[in-house]
């Protein structure tokens, strides 16, 4: 299991417009790629002395080539899309992470509720 991890702190004039396009434009165009199982969008909480907000996108795969796949196919035409809508309002930097751990712990509260329609 690999993580790909997208750092980006915007300037706070584009916040809400930027936040909008991350979560309706730009996640779902990455999944749509084939290449990613989910993507979890985090605010950074750390007030950054260069100000703006700061997010961290964590893009999981299951396999390094899919990532490296993404990196042939996709990432120039994605991340042209940003570059053009939120030019000079943006650094980012990007980590490459492969999980060699995960742990559960078995006493914590369901934190999401599956429901099912329909009759048998």
């Amino acid at each position: 299991m690999y993580i790909y991890n997208v750092t980006i702190n915007i300037n706070e004039d584009v916040h809400d417009e930027w936040l909008y396009w991350i979560k309706n434009t730009h996640i779902p165009d990455m999944l749509a790629t084939g290449k990613f199982l989910e993507a979890k969008l985090c605010q950074v909480m750390v007030k950054e002395e260069m100000g703006g907000i700061t997010y961290s996108v964590q893009y999981t795969l299951q396999e390094k080539v899919h990532l490296e796949q993404y990196f042939k196919e996709d990432a120039e035409r994605l991340r042209a899309d940003g570059e053009a809508r939120f030019k000079d309002q943006f650094v980012a930097f990007r980590t490459e992470l492969k999980v060699i751990d995960k742990q559960v712990a078995t006493f914590a509260p369901a934190t999401e509720l599956l429901f099912t329609y329909g009759t048998l």
